[in-house]
């Protein structure tokens, strides 16, 4: 057995630090609270007195003469125990949902589940918890049942990991885009067009609104941001390559595991670049490195070495190990989608929808995709070229000669990207950056509009009109070079790589269909 590593001076290790008394020149000394993940490593080969640990009381177990403690503070899975005298004054406050203060010896326990314990000299209650009306018990707990109090469910110890590695993702990619020289930016939230077209927003509207009388609040209709790409486009005209981690807001009547009202896109857009290829290379590179980076640590741990009681909900630990090894293995597939369609049609008889070219992939398709194409080790797959029809009016035709022998029509330079299970997590591709072109499939998919229409973004009496994208067909006039990004879903990823099985227990305040609780 290994021994415990030695503890930063930073933390455990430092027994003393200085504060200065108001209105006195001396210092005095106060000692340092610990954390429970601290605590828990720590195994000295003598007790250590003075030991001050906050955190909620998880659950009580009451004999003659003492009382077991279990204490959480959201930094580690497991508890841990502390022991009290059942004779002090203070163990009447020491209650399922209380705050506490603990201190006391950290001395070695003579117990199996737990190296050490805290022996507590002093119990301070900072903040009281009736047991009998706390709803969170250390009984098993239903994940349907948890999302009607979300104010409260972060303070379960699934929860509390969940958000632990939400912090540490954000700040792996951060580091890894910076280092890439990507400038992270903060496009708008509420904006004048439906990016997707999909028309699945929500308008943005004054609580005291009169629409007889009242003039829009913005002059015209606008929108809770459904993607922030084409802002990323302007943006990266001014900085080069740029990327945000941004709320997107999807108006989608839709009650399945994998999709939210509100939920987080990081996005980003590279300028200068001609091909697909090296958009791809970014997104693979950033996930890998995301894996790589955070494999060891400790909220990851908890996550693929919690004991068959802890997170009961979540996908089994060895199936989320596999998911962590694809993301950091090399060389994912690419697979074209007429490629794909061609595979799947050879399998048609096990799906309930048939492949059929110039339609879009079903879940059940991306499924059998990102299992088998991925060699069945958990690699992520890419599905490049999709059929023009299907896709977004803002994506670059493939040309004829780099997608020789396509069945169904003409094709788009774009890509998605499938994990095994959770299907698409990422979709980018080039965009068209030329005016000409932009402005053919805006006029073949009714997003121009006529000359001399009257509206906002009117072009004038001699030049179509886009409306509320006037601005974004401004970009390609005066000096777009070549362009492409991807946008990932960010609750997602973090759903595949924590085994949370569905979007919703990924998100503190989840809000979908017919729900928004607090």
């Amino acid at each position: 057995m290994r021994p415990a590593p030695a503890l930063r001076p930073s933390s455990v290790s430092r027994v003393l630090v200085r504060r200065r008394v108001p209105g006195s020149r001396r210092h005095v000394s106060q000692r340092a609270p610990r954390s429970v993940a601290e605590l828990l490593q720590w195994r000295p080969a003598e007790n250590a007195d003075d030991v001050v640990v906050h955190g909620f009381v998880r659950s009580v177990r009451s004999m003659k003469t003492h009382r077991f403690v279990s204490l959480g503070d959201g930094s580690s899975l497991a508890p841990l125990q502390a022991l009290v005298q059942a004779s002090h004054a203070e163990t009447e406050g020491l209650t399922v949902g209380a705050a506490v203060r603990l201190t006391g010896s950290w001395v070695a326990s003579p117990g199996a589940g737990q190296s050490h314990e805290l022996h507590v000299g002093k119990v301070e209650v900072l903040g009281p918890s009736d047991a009998k009306t706390f709803p969170i018990q250390k009984k098993y707990q239903t994940p349907e049942y948890l999302r009607t109090m979300p104010h409260l469910r972060p303070r379960t110890p699934v929860n509390a990991v969940l958000l632990r590695l939400r912090s540490e993702a954000i700040a792996s990619l951060t580091q890894f885009l910076a280092g890439r020289s990507f400038t992270q930016t903060h496009p708008p939230i509420i904006t004048s067009s439906d990016c997707e077209g999909a028309g699945e927003v929500f308008t943005v509207t004054p609580v005291n609104h009169t629409p007889d009388h009242d003039e829009p609040f913005f002059r015209s209709q606008k929108y809770l941001t459904v993607s922030t790409q084409l802002h990323l486009e302007a943006l990266a005209q001014a900085v080069g390559n740029v990327w945000t981690l941004s709320p997107v807001f999807r108006a989608e009547r839709s009650d399945t595991s994998r999709h939210l009202s509100e939920f987080y896109m990081l996005e980003a857009e590279m300028s200068f670049v001609d091909r697909l290829d090296p958009i791809m290379d970014l997104a693979e590179d950033m996930l890998r490195s995301l894996s790589t980076s955070l494999a060891g640590s400790a909220t990851v741990q908890d996550l693929l070495s919690r004991s068959r009681n802890s997170g009961s909900d979540l996908a089994p630990a060895d199936e989320v190990r596999r998911r962590w090894e694809g993301l950091a293995a090399r060389d994912w597939p690419r697979i074209t989608y007429s490629d794909a369609v061609a595979l799947l049609r050879q399998r048609a008889d096990r799906f309930a929808h048939e492949p059929t070219w110039g339609a879009g992939l079903q879940s059940e398709h991306e499924r059998y995709l990102a299992e088998h194409v991925g060699g069945g080790g958990g690699k992520p797959v890419f599905v490049t070229h999709y059929p023009r029809d299907i896709k977004a009016f803002y994506m670059r035709e493939t040309e004829p000669a780099a997608s020789p022998g396509v069945p169904g029509g003409a094709t788009v330079d774009c890509f998605d990207l499938l994990v095994p299970e959770f299907c698409e997590i990422a979709g980018g591709s080039m965009r068209e950056h030329r005016l000409g072109p932009l402005l053919d499939v805006m006029r073949r998919q009714g997003i121009l509009r006529p000359p001399g229409f009257e509206g906002e973004g009117d072009a004038g009496p001699d030049r179509p009109s886009a409306g509320g994208l006037e601005w974004y067909v401004d970009l390609r006039r005066w000096g777009c070079p070549p362009h492409g990004g991807f946008g990932l879903g960010f609750d997602r990823l973090l759903s595949y790589l924590a085994g949370v099985q569905t979007v919703r227990d990924m998100v503190s305040f989840p809000r979908w269909h017919g729900r928004c609780d607090c």
